[in-house]
């Protein structure tokens, strides 16, 4: 449904008509993401939903008032304008579809099938989470700085909430280490909250990303926050606690953490605090301990060979002058490895390599971009663009 000349006085070619039609859908009132897939899985893409009939919505969900919105607001929505709005206010427009979409959040029952963005989501490095407390104490905001920072210097994304306290103090460590982070937001990208935090969000901008899965215009709703938590722990691969209640924000990001299979690690604090209350109770249950980034950096690899295999690569590309080839072992493994995750036991049993041998070619195709590790010591194949 391509929109010609004439039609408005704008084109938008260069923003993906099946993208402008999702966005189209997210305006309408009553209509989530959740409703958003329904209408892409039923009809096949966004495009056709927005075209079908009266006849065929009432065979989806016939009594509905989402579906009501639906055909009552679609006749005086334009998409195009949409986009020409969304291109003034800078924010782009990201779908499973595309290789800068978070690649962590691809393993969701609950996929977002768009989201809003500013700044860069390009990178190929893991994903850690930091959130807590917005009632942090000096303790858990100096924790949370410097774990961020260590983390940036490890190459490692940060990713939070843009939140008072803890998660503004992990993004300005990673600010200050010149890392990458990724802010989700339980609202619209124009409705920056806490306005506070306006200039820092300014500052993320420069390497990293806010992100939402709400359009412009809405605004931070309560009920808005479970699913933007459930997004930052879906696009890491581990989530650090650092100072949070019994009953808190961080302790449902960290419910949805452990139903998504990532690994949840607690910062300990003062047994005085009534903030280090959360922590310890997940320190009780069996999360990991946060001392220091080297904590976590260790569930993934084990830093001293990663530098060691860095400098092996970076010589042999230097004398070659090209892309460092392939070795038997790694052919082997990626024979094997396709979109769909393997554990590394499958990868075992089928390439007949060693342990130590599997290791080492594993950490050399990561390192190459051609693989990537998911949690639970899964791999596939990265996406080439």
């Amino acid at each position: 449904m391509p929109r010609k000349d004439g039609q408005g006085g704008h084109r938008m070619e260069e923003i993906d008509n099946e993208k402008l039609f999702r966005a189209a859908f997210r305006t309408i009132k009553g209509v989530g993401s959740q409703h958003l897939r329904l209408l892409i899985a039923y009809f096949g893409s966004a495009v056709q939903a927005w075209e079908a009939s009266h006849k065929d919505y009432l065979k989806i969900a016939p009594r509905g008032k989402w579906v009501a919105e639906v055909l009552k607001e679609r006749k005086r929505i334009d998409p195009w304008k949409i986009g020409a709005d969304l291109k003034s206010r800078n924010i782009k427009v990201v779908t499973p579809k595309d290789c800068n979409y978070p690649p962590l959040l691809l393993e969701l029952t609950d996929i977002p099938p768009l989201l809003y963005y500013q700044g860069n989501l390009e990178s190929n490095s893991a994903v850690i989470a930091i959130v807590g407390s917005r009632q942090a104490t000096a303790y858990g905001k100096s924790a949370a700085r410097m774990l961020a920072r260590d983390a940036a210097a490890q190459g490692l994304v940060v990713v939070s909430g843009l939140a008072r306290g803890i998660d503004t103090a992990a993004h300005q460590g990673s600010v200050e280490g010149y890392g990458i982070t990724w802010a989700f937001l339980g609202c619209g990208l124009d409705q920056i909250y806490p306005r506070e935090n306006y200039h820092l969000a300014k500052e993320i901008l420069d390497r990293g990303a806010l992100i939402s899965e709400f359009p412009p215009g809405t605004p931070p709703l309560a009920a808005n926050f479970p699913a933007r938590n459930r997004l930052i722990s879906g696009s890491s691969q581990g989530v650090i606690v650092v100072e949070a209640a019994e009953r808190s924000g961080a302790m449902i990001t960290v419910d949805f953490a452990l139903e998504q299979g990532r690994e949840v690690f607690a910062v300990p604090g003062p047994i005085f605090s009534p903030q280090s209350r959360g922590p310890h109770i997940l320190l009780r249950q069996g999360a990991k301990i946060a001392e220091g980034i080297e904590d976590i950096w260790n569930e993934c690899f084990s830093s001293l060979e990663v530098k060691a295999v860095k400098n092996v690569l970076s010589e042999q590309q230097t004398y070659q002058g090209e892309r460092f080839p392939e070795t038997d072992d790694q052919r082997a493994i990626l024979q094997q490895l396709s979109d769909v995750p393997l554990h590394i036991d499958q990868l075992a049993l089928h390439s007949s390599l060693s342990v130590a041998s599997l290791s080492l070619a594993l950490l050399e195709l990561q390192l190459q971009g051609k693989i990537k590790q998911l949690p639970g010591q899964n791999y596939v194949l990265v996406r080439e663009c």
